[in-house]
This record gives C-alpha cells, structure tokens and sequence, in this order.
C-alpha cells in the first residue's frame, strides 16, 4: 500500500528550516511518503526525495506577508492535491481550517505559544498586547479544535493544546544525530563563545554585548539575523564590537565551523513567559556540539543544565554576573570540558531527533 501523499507549506521560514525540512519533511520522505514542501522563499542547495515548491513571492513586510504571502502559499499547497496538509504559522490557520473544510487531513504546527509570545512582541504597542493575544488564543483554539492534530514543540504547549484537540503531540526540536557531533579538543581552541540564532532585545543581546566588554581577552561568534536594523546600529555601536566575529546566517556546515572554534555557547534569553518554559534548539545542539552551556536561570533549564551537569545557569540581565560565570568557565578548563561530554551524551541517550520522529510518524499512521 502506497504512503499518502503530504504537503507542509509556510509562509515565514525558509525551505532549509530546520525543523521543517532537515527533520519533518525530510523523515517523513525517508519513511517513504511522497512529500512537498510550499515555501514563498526560493529554494536553493536542497537535493534529497522531498519536493520543495516556492510561490516566487520572497521576503515581504510582516504585515504584507500575513495578508499576501499567506494566501499565495496556501494557494499553491491546495494544488498539490495532498492527502494530509501540515502547515507551521499562525498567519495560516484559517487556510488550514479550509483545507479541512475541504476534507483533507490537517496538522498544525504549533513552533511557539503565541498567545504568550504576543505580549513580549515590541512592535506591538504595550497598550494593545493583552487584548491581541486573548483574541488570538480564542481564535487559535477555535481553528485547532477542528482541524485534524496538532504538533507542538515542547511538552508545556502540549499541556494547553491537548485541552482542546485530544490528538495533540509534543515533537520537540532535538539535534539530528551526528550532525553537529565532530567536537575539537579545548586544548585547540581559544577563548572564544557563540550565540546562534535570533538577535532581539528579549534574546539578550544587549547583556551579553555588555558582559562581553567587562572581558577583554574574550571573543564572542555571533550567528543569526538582526530583528531591526536599529538594533543592530545599536549593538555595532558598543565599545566591544570589535570583538564580534558576526556571520549572519548560516547553514549548517558554517554552524558546526562556529561550534568548533568556540568553548561556550550562549543562551542568556530574558524571562518573558514565552521563553521560560521553551526548550531553545540552540541550548541542545551546543550540547551535541560538545560545548558547555551558559544559560538563563529558568525552572526547566535549570532542571534539564542540573541533572545533565552540562553548563550552568544564571541571571540573564545581569551582565555581570554573566561575564563572571564565563571567566569561571575558562577558568577551568577541566570542568568545562566534562561539562560538554556531558551534554554530547545527553543528546544521544535522549534529547536527539531519532526519538522524537517516532512520535511524528505514530501519528501520520493514525490519521
């Protein structure tokens, strides 16, 4: 019998997201479905058994994109004609209620807790926050009830969604195995940390450039796009910044170049509720890297730093106290070192993807 065929489609990430691409599609594909992937970003360097389509539209504004680029997306999946359609934004819940509506079997994606992401968004005016995101969650709840499953990235997102669509899993965002696993010996490296990912006020860039300049001897690699020009005039600005080896972004052979050359990696979020309870892919794939962490002193990175004695947490507004756990670190080098071992044995023995897939694949078999 013939796998179905499968559609996920997205208007915000790029054809190359990891989640969606390198891990979803991409094992689902290996499973043996016939599986397309719709993106308005254009394609390039992608060669394996899942369809990438793009709707030509590219980068838009962000208004621009959640009216427009939504529907040219959702336009272009509804062609493909798929069995099951697994879509990952918000921006494109009510497409997903059609496509059901139209007797297809629809997944959503839920990547972040929305409704908790809203009221730390700065483009938001404060004023308007907790009235966008309580009609957000009841219009998200309205859509989700309906459509065929939901998948969420953390088991905290799980808690909330299962209340309302009984077919709802956790697929969490664990490090493919092996990938990032080619450590190199502290002894070869220099004193140097990293941060990857998203560069935004609430992800700490601000403390961490801070903490950077009450160390002198200290580089920092810094991977990932800039949330507004502004800011990123803003951190060039500061005294440290000729200490910044800035790549922008990267793929995944430049990421594991970046792991490589450096001893800690950086995950020093602000407490905004939706951070709080997340389980940053950044924080995991150091610890595949072999890399001890220094992470923010929430509850649930403290329980997961702590049992696998993989880093240490700390006061992520503090640039003090961060730029002090950091010279600690180098300063014993001995530790640090176990302290990545640790966490390359974390990831094997349970926070990597070979895990999580299962679930996705159990519940593409129910459905």
């Amino acid at each position: 019998m013939n796998k179905p065929k499968v559609c996920h489609f997205t208007s915000a990430h790029k054809p190359d997201d990891i989640r969606i691409y390198h891990k979803e599609c991409t094992s689902l594909a290996e499973a043996g479905y016939d599986v397309s992937l719709v993106s308005a970003y254009e394609a390039s360097g992608l060669e394996g058994a899942v369809r990438v389509v793009h709707t030509g539209s590219g980068p838009r504004g962000r208004i621009s994109r959640m009216l427009f680029t939504a529907k040219e997306v959702y336009k272009t999946a509804k062609q493909i004609d798929a069995d099951i359609y697994h879509f990952h934004d918000p921006e494109l819940l009510r497409f997903g209620l059609k496509l059901k509506r139209r007797g297809k079997k629809v997944i959503y994606d839920a990547h972040e807790d929305v409704p908790r992401q809203i009221m730390a968004k700065f483009w938001i005016p404060r004023v308007f926050r907790k009235l966008i995101s309580v009609c957000f969650e009841k219009y998200e709840n309205y859509v989700a009830k309906r459509l065929s499953a939901v998948v969420v990235s953390t088991p905290h997102i799980r808690e909330r969604f299962i209340q309302i669509n009984p077919r709802t899993i956790d697929v969490c965002n664990y490090p493919l195995m092996n990938e990032l696993m080619e450590p190199t010996s502290w002894d070869d490296k220099q004193d140097e940390i990293c941060y990857v990912g998203g560069i935004s006020v609430v992800r700490g860039i601000r403390e961490l450039a801070d903490a950077l300049a009450l160390l002198p001897d200290l580089r920092l690699n810094l991977a990932g796009n800039f949330s507004t020009g502004e800011l990123e005039e803003e951190i060039r600005a500061k005294a440290a910044w000729n200490r910044v080896e800035f790549y922008g972004y990267v793929g995944r052979k430049e990421l594991l170049s970046i792991f490589q050359r450096s001893k800690i990696g950086m995950v020093t979020l602000l407490p905004t509720p939706n951070h709080m309870e997340s389980l940053p892919i950044k924080m995991f794939e150091y610890m595949s890297a072999g890399i001890p962490v220094i992470c923010s002193d929430f509850p649930l990175w403290k329980t997961i730093v702590g049992e696998n004695k993989c880093g240490v947490c700390v006061d992520p507004s503090n640039p003090e106290l961060i730029a002090s756990e950091i010279q600690r670190m180098l300063s014993q080098p001995e530790e640090a070192r176990k302290m990545g071992e640790n966490g390359r044995i974390a990831i094997l023995e349970k926070f990597n993807w070979e895990i999580e897939k299962k679930k996705l694949f159990n519940l593409y078999e129910t459905l």
